[in-house]
């Protein structure tokens, strides 16, 4: 069996069906990498990088195409370094790293389909080979997930109709933005340390006065993507520190990827558990971050870590540190696919995260039997591959508009989508 064609497909599509987060974002673009090959079969995976540039993803594919051609998938891990050592002088890490996912995903999706069995059972074979030496932890059988709620919808009773919708839906566990969001307005973050810390402190006591501790609760700060400001230690520091005693899963991004060692020294600093990684595109980059600096709770994301292999690699790497993962998972159908199987791989998965009411760049791509959720957990996947499909109706249905991606807004460029 050989791969005959590569090619992208670019859509836009409702971001999300979740009356909330569409109040911050009505569409979302998203990447598709398809690999045809001789025998019919076709994989097909996603990069991240379509949520937010998409117009470039097709000739970044282009690129690498011929060296996946008139090949087999029986050696992923080849195939990838071939196309990542051609890369290697703009693809080292970034973009080209990111794009690379979505290809080496859809061989996957490919060999599963070909041996009749999800992604994950063959990823976890690939867990074994990185731990290998160190004492087994038994595989999950379902994992808790969490609804990703976007921004902090003000006002605090509006946020309060936000978590009981999302609990409705039957998550136990919720993540919201730091801040404020109201429609009219827009976001708003302080920098001011006590303002900060009064704001987020508020907004905990008020959620933990109505549902209890009995809602695993998350708080995500953005920074490094906040689409306004990014805050310094001395705010993270006091933000973390003002939330220590509201028992929080994580609170996530309080810091900028730049400086890992200020990463070291707010975990070092503060009991309440600190989350990051989502921004890092590369093993070799994981590698860095956490040897500069620290995190309690890593978020690599598979459909933007390089590949899946580098995902489990990550995972490994921090298992052995004794640090648990929670996937990053905010692109479409695919990536929210890649995402589970990554974490039914790894035996250090703390949880999995989900959009709520999910649109159809998510519900018309997974296949049925791909994704269930029952009692705030998600089960295996069961079909064979990722368990995702570009049928002809979602293709006419969504096509790609240009501009479609996100970004910050910043003068002369905003985002109005």
């Amino acid at each position: 069996m050989k791969i005959k064609d590569v090619r992208t497909v670019l859509l836009t599509g409702p971001c999300t069906f979740d009356k909330y987060l569409a109040e911050a974002r009505t569409l979302r673009s998203a990447a598709f990498i398809v690999i045809e090959t001789d025998a019919g079969l076709v994989g097909i995976g996603e990069t991240y990088a379509g949520y937010f540039i998409p117009e470039v993803i097709p000739e970044i594919v282009d690129f690498f195409k011929p060296i996946l051609l008139n090949n087999d998938v029986s050696d992923i891990p080849n195939l990838w370094q071939r196309m990542y050592h051609c890369g290697n002088f703009w693809c080292r890490v970034g973009l080209g790293a990111i794009v690379l996912t979505g290809i080496e995903a859809a061989l996957w999706d490919l060999k599963g389909k070909m041996e009749g069995v999800p992604v994950y059972k063959l990823l976890q074979d690939l867990w074994k080979q990185e731990m290998s030496g160190i004492e087994p932890l038994p595989f999950r059988e379902s994992i808790p997930c969490y609804a990703t709620g976007g921004p902090s919808n003000y006002p605090l009773d509006k946020l309060l109709s936000k978590i009981d919708y999302y609990t409705g839906l039957g998550f136990n566990a919720v993540k919201i933005g730091a801040g404020k969001f109201d429609k009219e307005s827009g976001f708003y973050i302080s920098s001011d340390p006590i303002e900060a810390a009064e704001t987020e402190e508020e907004k905990v006591h008020f959620i933990r006065s109505k549902f209890g501790n009995q809602l695993g609760l998350m708080i995500d700060a953005h920074m490094g993507n906040s689409p306004s400001i990014t805050w310094g230690f001395d705010t993270a520091l006091k933000v973390a520190k003002a939330l220590e005693k509201y028992n929080l899963l994580f609170l996530e991004e309080p810091l900028h990827y730049n400086s890992p060692n200020l990463y070291r020294r707010l975990c070092d600093g503060v009991s309440i558990p600190i989350a990051g990684g989502e921004c890092l595109s590369t093993y070799s980059e994981w590698e860095s971050f956490i040897g500069l600096g620290h995190i309690d709770v890593g978020q690599p994301d598979a459909s933007y870590v390089s590949g899946l292999t580098a995902f489990i690699k990550t995972a490994a790497l921090l298992a052995k540190k004794g640090i648990k993962i929670a996937p990053h998972a905010w692109g479409a159908g695919g990536a929210q696919m890649q995402n589970i199987h990554c974490g039914f791989a790894c035996t250090n998965t703390l949880i999995l995260e989900v959009a709520p009411a999910f649109g159809p760049l998510h519900s018309e791509v997974i296949v049925e039997g791909a994704f269930e959720m029952i009692n705030g957990h998600i089960n295996p996947p069961t079909t064979p591959g990722l368990g995702v499909d570009l049928p002809a109706t979602v293709m006419e249905r969504y096509p790609f508009k240009r501009g479609s991606g996100e970004f910050n807004s910043v003068p002369g460029k905003i985002l109005n989508t």
